[in-house]
């Protein structure tokens, strides 16, 4: 490795206008000084190429037509000359030390090929919410870790490119989780993350995130984790955690539906979840009490005020519940009749 190792810093860029110069701000007061800043410009219809314009003589610029943002991903990692990755959306910021902190964690782990690092949700004029710290609850990103718990956030972290070249482009089928879907591969490949346990950048929060069309990110989350688990070669103890693993995700999924008021879709994947429970003689009730606290721990993180009483009262909730007792009710009958 280089003393002064050269860093790739890709932008995905679509409609972008609102926040983009201020993500290149934060770029341009980065401590760390050898990098590069690649915009690939997705087809915006808006204002983003003029707003990018004062800022042409530091950064590449190239646009093509809409494609996607992995698409746009990809394309930036083949111009892309750095040893090390960082791929940032348009609307994030990197704080001053991102760049430098996190190349010196790759200094001193030299066989890593992930660096990661915790996120300050901030609102659309750049105040904080909230930050978030996912070492705590998942010390070791170990293939286990990330499928268990699956911190993504591209932003916050830094890949060696080596280890991008071995695993292949992102996948454009996916609009919104092919940055999981990468990180799964990674992992499963065997390729080792370390934290970086500070703040490094901010996760902006606000209207158009891509992320509220939670329809579409349930739906592509739920076919990512699957898609692990139809593997045939997983090894023993990864195979072992479909159950778990899927039922978590489930219940987050449902989360996110909740949170976008998406209620009846909420209900069918809390209703799927119970395939994957795996304490079969917990009780509904049990059950139940489970998803609400999962619900309220995401509401905390967010800074979201969940109505439970308002969510239990409703339609949708109540046709949940009656269903999975009437699931519990079968079960029962057909573990006595056997």
């Amino acid at each position: 490795m280089t003393a002064n190792p050269f860093v790739s810093i890709i932008i995905p860029a679509y409609n972008g206008d609102r926040f983009i110069g201020t993500a290149l701000d934060s770029l341009f007061s980065q401590t760390y000084t050898a990098y590069e800043v690649i915009v690939i410009d997705d087809g915006s219809i808006d204002r983003t190429r003029q707003v990018l314009e004062p800022y042409f003589d530091r950064i590449q610029y190239l646009y093509q037509d809409n494609q996607g943002v992995a698409a746009a991903r990809n394309r930036g990692l083949e111009l892309a000359r750095g040893e090390f990755v960082v791929w940032l959306d348009q609307d994030d910021v990197c704080l001053p030390d991102k760049l430098a902190v996190q190349v010196a964690c790759f200094q001193a782990h030299p066989d890593v090929g992930i660096v990661h690092s915790g996120w300050r949700l901030i609102d659309d004029k750049n105040q904080p919410i909230r930050d978030i710290t996912p070492w705590q609850n998942v010390p070791i990103l170990d293939a286990a870790g990330w499928l268990q718990w699956m911190p993504v956030l591209f932003s916050a972290m830094m890949f060696r490119r080596d280890w991008l070249a071995r695993v292949g482009q992102l996948d454009s089928q996916f609009k919104q989780a092919c940055d999981v879907d990468l990180v799964q591969r990674l992992a499963l490949l065997g390729c080792q993350t370390v934290w970086v346990e500070q703040i490094t950048v901010g996760y902006r929060q606000h209207d158009r995130n891509d992320s509220l069309n939670t329809p579409l990110q349930a739906e592509e989350s739920w076919s990512v984790r699957r898609k692990v688990f139809a593997r045939s070669d997983l090894p023993q103890n990864i195979r072992d955690l479909e159950n778990p693993v899927c039922y978590s995700t489930l219940v987050w999924i449902a989360w996110r539906l909740c949170y976008t008021n998406r209620i009846s879709e909420m209900t069918w994947y809390l209703e799927q979840s119970l395939n994957y429970k795996y304490d079969q003689s917990e009780s509904i009730a049990k059950t139940i009490s489970a998803w609400i606290e999962a619900f309220l721990g995401y509401a905390k993180e967010y800074n979201f005020h969940l109505d439970v009483h308002e969510l239990s009262q409703s339609i949708e909730w109540r046709q949940l519940i009656g269903k999975a007792l009437q699931r519990c009710s079968i079960g029962r009958n057909l573990s006595e009749t056997l």
